[in-house]
């Protein structure tokens, strides 16, 4: 199997996936437990993937992944405008990323969670 199922089931693993996945290009590093930081790496590393690509068909498939969520909550009175996660992944991430071929993640282990001793990483955009 080339998956973890994380004690879920496939709907509810697909979707903690997504908001992953979201938090991740928002916030650019969450903390979360080890398992949990390997399985989103790999939909992460995709979806930069397709942010470098910038085609239409790119943005499509990454939009039909991640969450339509606010990424910067910077108000300004002469345009109301907010940026999305989509936005971030394509016009910042994207083009931060131009020159390297892969490895846009780094995942640093820390110490276990209080209460039920689950390993904890830390996952973070490079």
């Amino acid at each position: 199997m080339g998956y973890r199922k994380l004690g879920r089931t496939s709907d509810q693993r697909k979707a903690m996936l997504r908001d992953l996945t979201t938090d991740l290009i928002i916030n650019e590093h969450i903390v979360t437990t080890e398992a949990r930081a390997k399985e989103v790496r790999k939909t992460v590393e995709k979806m930069i993937t397709l942010g470098k690509r910038g085609d239409l068909h790119a943005r499509r498939q990454a939009a039909a992944y991640v969450r339509n969520e606010i990424a910067e909550k910077d108000f300004n009175e002469e345009t109301e405008t907010f940026p999305t996660a989509l936005q971030k992944l394509f016009g910042d991430i994207a083009k931060r990323y131009e020159g390297r071929n892969g490895g846009y993640t780094r995942i640093l282990k820390t110490e276990p969670r209080r209460g039920d001793a689950a390993a904890m990483a830390i996952i973070e955009l490079v």
